[in-house]
């Protein structure tokens, strides 16, 4: 499996992530709205340094320890990131949207079966979480894509599995040297 990833893929995944940015406790926490527009304007490292005073003062705050999550990944940070999500799964194991930040960071490490799994846990916390659902349709199709394109890699020959690996890519968007460029 290449830690690579489709380019289109992880971007519908980022996309997607973007309302994850919304907090995952009690609205009307101004601190943490607050962060969340810093990020929302790209000013992760300013976010990440109020995030930190901010949780403090407050270190039990769901919404502030999230925002700082996010910024750290935002920044690329992403083990940092990774553990900071999974302390709140730990903490807060209801809460969704820590499970599909992590399911982003794993599809970003070529970790799709984990992603998988990390958005099944959001589903079931929130089985109404569009965007989880959305992201695990999207993890679905980088897994066939990789499964086809071993496919045909063992059976270059064959003919029908070529045409499915080009409907997936064309089902996920994705142009097939982004694929060339993943595959190495």
């Amino acid at each position: 499996m290449s830690p690579r990833t489709p380019y289109r893929i992880c971007l519908a995944l980022l996309v997607a992530s973007a309302g994850l940015h919304a907090a995952p406790a009690a609205v009307g926490d101004g601190e943490a709205a607050a962060l969340s527009q810093l990020i929302s304007q790209g000013e992760f490292q300013t976010a990440l340094a109020r995030a930190d005073r901010a949780i403090a003062a407050d270190p039990g705050n769901a919404q502030l320890r999230f925002q700082r999550a996010v910024a750290l990944m935002d920044l690329g940070r992403n083990d940092a990131a990774m553990q900071a999500f999974t302390a709140l799964t730990e903490e807060f194991p209801e809460l969704p949207d820590p499970y599909n930040n992590i399911a982003l960071l794993d599809v970003r490490a070529g970790k799709y079966e984990l992603a998988c799994r990390a958005l099944r846990t959001a589903l079931r916390n929130d089985p109404q979480h569009a965007v989880a659902r959305a992201n695990l349709a999207e993890v679905y199709l980088l897994l066939a894509e990789q499964t086809l394109r071993l496919a045909v890699a063992q059976s270059p020959a064959d003919r029908g599995l070529q045409h499915r690996l080009e409907a997936v890519r064309a089902l996920a968007g994705t142009p097939a040297a982004a694929h060339a460029t993943a595959a190495r």
